[in-house]
């Protein structure tokens, strides 16, 4: 498959990518060696191998999902300079 200088001039147009002359012409030959790769990888047989989300196998480090620090709100609420009901209590915003 090979792309045509109109056909680029059409992508760039949809792309609204103003290109003169000259940039046309010289992306031309690269869209299509960059078409003649992709059509290389196409003709590799890829049947029995599975699909990677990266090249090393990673694991997850989990941790135990655990409470380690908690039930201080009072502590934290005596830093707020306002407090109702066991929240922070800020300005009404909407006018």
């Amino acid at each position: 498959m090979s792309v045509s200088p109109e056909q680029v001039r059409h992508i760039a147009k949809l792309a609204r990518i103003a290109m003169s002359n000259a940039e046309l012409e010289r992306l031309v030959p690269e869209l299509n060696n960059i078409l003649g790769w992709v059509e290389q990888l196409a003709e590799v047989d890829t049947g029995g191998v599975e699909p990677l989300t990266a090249v090393i196998d990673q694991k997850l480090r989990l941790r135990a999902d655990a409470i380690t620090d908690g039930d201080c709100r009072e502590a934290i609420l005596a830093n707020a300079p306002d407090a109702e009901h066991g929240f922070f209590a800020v300005p009404k915003v909407i006018e």
